[in-house]
């Protein structure tokens, strides 16, 4: 039989406050009960099997949302693809299959949280299984975060996919207790910003189908290279280069004083991109020299901009 576990469901993206509340319960009751927590995550969502085209982007890659779950308390994370079998189950089979198959002893949901065909079950028959079961059962409240436009909110995935659309990466990173990321490969660019003596390391836009994106613009945050554990502060634009007329989409980042003999040394290199704050919208210049006057004065600004890494809420 499997090891006894306390169970956990749902999509999770961007694994924010709120899904690190219901971890944070389920470790403490699996550590009473000498279990494990099993937290149980769809992808892709069911709503894109359900009603295919209509999914949202996925706030960050299945990869970073594994990750996320185990630093907020989940001893394993199982992938469960949404088949439209497994989405037709009734509430109660649903249930029944997930304790037989992880032995579980207990459930922790948040209060809102429906289960099996059309949405059928809710929390209060979630409770009533377990009463008949003999299985603890929580149900938690949504966490609810102050914003910068002084509003008081109820965090949710769908309020830190907003957040992210409009360039709100401070109040993205309040909801998720982290900085905003986007994680990938150095790849080549054009190289132009070297040529004025800001060069930058690119992200591949086409890697990020599916997911959410800031708005364009240029950000205050971070870059580390994961194989070296370089960290530095970084001006991030995304956009278009409205300067030179593109038309695709450019994920670039300027490594402040970052000092390498070999420009291309970055290339094929890991990285996470942390976004600490929206600085300024994207236009375009008369020419090249006002730009690069531009670039200094952005770079001055990251220079005094808080590390978005340094404190996390995880």
């Amino acid at each position: 039989m499997p090891e006894p576990s306390i169970i956990t469901i749902g999509n999770f993206d961007g694994v924010h406050l709120g899904h690190q509340a219901i971890l944070a319960t389920a470790r403490k009751l699996a550590d009473a009960a000498n279990a494990k927590v099993l937290a149980l995550t769809f992808d892709p969502m069911p709503v894109a099997v359900l009603r295919p085209g209509e999914g949202p982007p996925h706030v960050g890659t299945i990869a970073q949302r594994t990750e996320a779950l185990k630093r907020a308390g989940a001893d394993e994370v199982k992938v469960i693809e949404p088949t439209r079998e497994i989405l037709g189950m009734d509430a109660q089979p649903f249930i029944d299959s997930l304790i037989e198959q992880h032995n579980a002893t207990g459930f922790v949901e948040g209060q809102d949280f429906r289960f099996g065909k059309q949405r059928s079950g809710d929390m209060a028959m979630l409770a009533e299984f377990g009463r008949e079961k003999e299985l603890a059962v929580q149900a938690l409240p949504r966490v609810e975060v102050a914003l910068s436009d002084q509003t008081q909110a109820p965090i949710s995935s769908s309020l830190v996919r907003w957040l992210i659309g409009r360039g709100r990466v401070e109040d993205a990173a309040a909801c998720l207790g982290r900085p905003f990321e986007l994680t990938g490969t150095i790849v080549k660019g054009e190289q132009r910003g070297r040529t004025i003596g800001v060069p930058t390391a690119n992200l591949d836009p086409d890697a990020y189908a599916g997911l959410i994106t800031p708005m364009d613009g240029v950000y205050a945050g971070t870059v580390t290279l994961e194989d070296d554990g370089t960290h530095r502060p970084a001006a991030i634009s995304i956009g278009l280069k409205p300067t030179f007329g593109h038309d695709r989409l450019t994920i670039e980042a300027h490594l402040i004083d970052y000092n390498t003999e070999d420009p291309d040394a970055l290339y094929g290199k890991p990285a996470r991109f942390a976004f600490a704050r929206w600085v300024r919208d994207q236009y375009p210049f008369p020419g090249v020299a006002e730009l690069k006057e531009q670039l200094m004065r952005d770079i001055d600004t990251v220079r005094h901009t808080p590390d978005p890494t340094a404190t996390t809420c995880d």
